[in-house]
Formats: C-alpha cells, structure tokens, sequence
C-alpha cells in the first residue's frame, strides 16, 4: 500500500504572545512544530507500515524553505519520504487555494515515485487555522471518496476500514481506495524518533516542487485564487472583573454567592 500523509509546519500555540501595543501576534522566538493532529495522522499510517512492511509512507508539506524541518521530523518518525510544496505563486492561499494546489501535487508526487497512492491521510485541522477544510476539499479536487474525524484506520482488500468519531460515539466506515481520510485525536500517541534516525533524517535531501513541476492552473493559486480573504485581525479584549469567593465551607460559600448576586440585583 503506498501512503500520502499531508502536513503542516506550525507555530507552537503554547510559546505564542501577543503584542499588547499592536496586538499582532510576536512570532520571533517562537518555535514550530508539526501540527499536532498531522502527527497523528502519520502515526496511524506508520502503524500501517509496521504491521505491512511493503506499505509507503510519504509526507508532502506545502509551506516556506524552513518547512524542510517539519518534513525531516516525520522522516525520523517513520516516513519514507517527503516532498516540499513551495513556490511564490503559493503565498497567501487560502483553504481552497491550498488544497488545490496539494492536490495536482499528489498526481506530481505519483509519476516521480512511479506509484499510485492508495490513500491519503489529513489531520483534520490545523492548530494554527481551525478551519477543518483542506483535507475535505482535496478529496473534492481529486474526485475521491472521503471520511472524516477517523481514530482508527485499516486496509481490507481494496477498500480502507475506518472508525471514526462522532458526537453521539463511534461508527465504522468504508471507502474504496483511493481515498482520504482526516484524523482527530486517536487513543494513540505518535512515536518518539531516536538519535539514529534524527541523524538519518538530517541528512535526507527534500525535494521541491513548484509550478513548473506541477499540471497546475496559476490562476488558482495564491492570493489569485483565494475565495477569501482576512478583513481584519484582532485580539478579543479580556476584563479582568471577576473575583474568588473562598469561604470555610462550601455552604458558606453559597450563602456569600447568592449575597452578592442579590446586591448586584442579578437575583
């Protein structure tokens, strides 16, 4: 089985401030990561990979030269392979933009590797964007089947066996390959590389695709073809007003909330 893992290099959410004069986000000093849920998603390919030693796993990310770090960090977790997607046509895409552009990557992707991808695996979001829209509409642009917030994931024949989150529990799912499927935080937590395959992957070379490597309509690319556009940014306004109400016991404590609700003419 050959795997297609897309991923994202971004600023680790912990580390990140917010400038209280502009308030713009302070990105200097601020560390990157693989984003999380894009861990996952190659952890659950990579346990594929172990229990089928034949299967390949290749990581694609589309991002700045620096994206080479996040894309060597899955070489030494497990993947195969990787591929940067990169290239000035691509700054300021949008969702629909990005997984246009991911998407004619896999076709390019396939005829260097001389395979097929029998799937491709998503996080189902980044930390960073929250918008949950790349992997569902890359599986629109290649016109294959999709299933999201997945946990679990098999290959059965032809087709890949997928159990998935809902908000009421669980369900099993098939899709016949190829397909897509977006991952959510599994009961799994993704592998820790080792010195040796730290330095492995240091010295692996990543190649680069950019438009001329692509079948790709430039005019969808990028700003030009982003369906949206950022209107304003700003950081919401915190009021520091509330207060703690610590009492010797809890009935005491009661007795003092509903005192100063009724003072407040709440209650």
């Amino acid at each position: 089985m050959n795997i297609l893992v897309c991923i994202k290099q971004v600023p680790d959410t912990t580390e990140i401030k917010i400038d209280p004069v502009t308030n713009t986000l302070i990105r200097e000093g601020v560390p990157s990561i693989v984003n999380t849920f894009d861990q996952y998603a190659l952890e659950m390919a990579v346990q594929i990979k172990d229990k089928d030693p034949d299967t390949k796993v290749i990581v694609a990310s589309m991002g700045p030269p620096q994206a080479e770090v996040a894309i060597k960090t899955c070489l030494s977790v497990g993947a195969d392979k990787g591929y940067l997607i990169c290239g000035r046509e691509f700054a300021g895409a949008d969702t629909l933009s990005t997984s246009y552009i991911i998407s004619r990557s896999v076709e390019a992707i396939e005829k260097l590797e001389g395979i097929k991808f029998d799937a491709i695996f998503c996080g189902k979001q980044a930390i960073d964007g929250d918008t949950a829209q790349v992997g569902p509409e890359m599986a629109e642009h290649l016109g294959i089947p999709q299933i999201t917030y997945a946990i679990e994931a098999e290959f059965v024949e032809n087709k890949l066996r997928v159990k998935r989150e809902t908000e009421d529990g669980y369900e099993i799912r098939e899709a016949a390959c190829p397909c897509l499927i977006t991952v959510t935080k599994p009961a799994f937590e993704p592998r820790y590389a080792t010195v040796k395959s730290k330095m492995a992957a240091n010295r692996a070379k990543i190649p680069m695709l950019g438009v001329a490597d692509m079948d790709i309509d430039v005019e969808r690319c990028g700003l030009k073809g982003s369906a949206t556009k950022v209107k304003k940014t700003f950081v919401p306004v915190r009021n520091k007003n509330g207060i703690k109400i610590k009492e010797e016991t809890p009935e005491e404590s009661v007795a003092k909330l509903v005192e100063l609700l009724t003072g407040a003419g709440v209650i």
